[in-house]
Order: C-alpha cells, then sequence, then structure tokens
C-alpha cells in the first residue's frame, strides 16, 4: 500500500506540472467511416473542405509529413506577419506521429481536419497576442498565449518549454509556437487518459486488499 501511495504521489507530481484541472482540449477527430457513409452525412463547409483535402492530399488521400511540411510552409509564405523560420521534416514528422490515431504514418481527412482546426485557432492566438506585432511572441506575452490556447501551465514547465522552443531573447515564432502546443496537446491528453486509469485501478485494488 505503501508502494502504491508513492506511484500515486508521483503522478500527481507529474500532472500538476500540465495543470490538466484548467487544460481546455480539443475535440479528438472523430473516428474514420466508410467513404460512402462520411460523404452523404457531411456538411457542405465539410464538403469543400474534402475537396480542398483532396487537392492536397493527392491519389493517396493522406498526407505525409513531406506533404504537411510543403502544405504549411506554402500557407504562411502569404503571412507576413508570421515571423518563422519554416516548418521542419522533423518538426512535421512529430505532428504526424501525434496525431496519426490509426497508425498508417499519414494524416487522414478527419485528423488533418482537427489539425488545421487547431492551427487556425493557435494562429489567431499567437497574432492577438504579439502586441508588438514583431511577428514574435515574446517571453513576457508566452503565459497568456499559452493560456488562452488551453495550456495554462505552472513556471517549471514553462521555463522548460522556453528553453527549448524559444530563442535566446525569449522569443517564440510562429512554427515552434505551433510544434509545441500539437505536443502539448497530446501529452496532456495521453497523461490524463494515463492518470484516470491509473487511480482507478489503485481504487480498485485497494478497494479488494
Amino acid at each position: 500500500m505503501f508502494l502504491a501511495k508513492k506511484l500515486i504521489g508521483g503522478i500527481i507530481d507529474v500532472v500538476s506540472n500540465i495543470d490538466p484541472g484548467q487544460f481546455v482540449p480539443s475535440d479528438p477527430p472523430p473516428p474514420r467511416r466508410p467513404l460512402a457513409y462520411a460523404e452523404a452525412n457531411e456538411s457542405e463547409e465539410e464538403k469543400q473542405f474534402r475537396r480542398v483535402f483532396q487537392q492536397l492530399a493527392g491519389d493517396d488521400m493522406e498526407v505525409s509529413p513531406n506533404e504537411l511540411m510543403n502544405i504549411l510552409n506554402k500557407i504562411i509564405s502569404k503571412h507576413g506577419d508570421l515571423k518563422t523560420d519554416g516548418f521542419t521534416i522533423e518538426s512535421c514528422r512529430s505532428m504526424v506521429a501525434v496525431m496519426d490515431s490509426d497508425s498508417t504514418g499519414k494524416l487522414g481527412f478527419h485528423e488533418f481536419k482537427h489539425l488545421w482546426n487547431n492551427i487556425k485557432k493557435w494562429q489567431g492566438v499567437y497574432k492577438s497576442y504579439d502586441r508588438d506585432h514583431s511577428g514574435t511572441i515574446g517571453a513576457d506575452e508566452l503565459p497568456a498565449a499559452f493560456r488562452a490556447a488551453g495550456f495554462p501551465l505552472n513556471d517549471q514547465l514553462f521555463q522548460m518549454i522556453i528553453r527549448r522552443y524559444s530563442d535566446e531573447s525569449g522569443n517564440m515564432d510562429f512554427d515552434n509556437y505551433i510544434g509545441c502546443l500539437v505536443r502539448l496537446d497530446a501529452m496532456c491528453r495521453k497523461l490524463i487518459l494515463e492518470s484516470g486509469f491509473f487511480f482507478f485501478s489503485v481504487y480498485s485494488f485497494s478497494r479488494v486488499n
């Protein structure tokens, strides 16, 4: 029982770094359905997005990390108000990995749409917290920007993120901001799910014993 309490304490310490009580997750992508069913039940907006997706994804109807990199860099090249070095293939591989719910190594329609909606939402947050219109978010602006995106981080985790994703002055550009949020979103979901399962398992064990 002592070991169980010690493990619970460790889980609480890890999860408290992310503050899951205030974390606001985005809706997960819906399960993949047969194409005929999906097309018959889509809204007009979804049909329009599917047509765009077909042009972006090509014949296999899935977006690879390389295709994602090309799509994102082509789009942000048209936004002069977003400072960025461009999305790297490593960053896009990481994003595909955490969004790839069916383990194909690529993003299907719903997975890509989910990522796309998150990027659009986080882009709006990024621009609204770029107070000086420098194209980056400064260290003093970042805590509020993460909070507005649904990630109220404590100081310890925030400092870790600054060291990993910001430049020497503490400024974060757009591609690093998006890459960080995609990983945070996936990590928070996983930790919350696993901690909930762990607490249930320990509680059940303690009831039996």
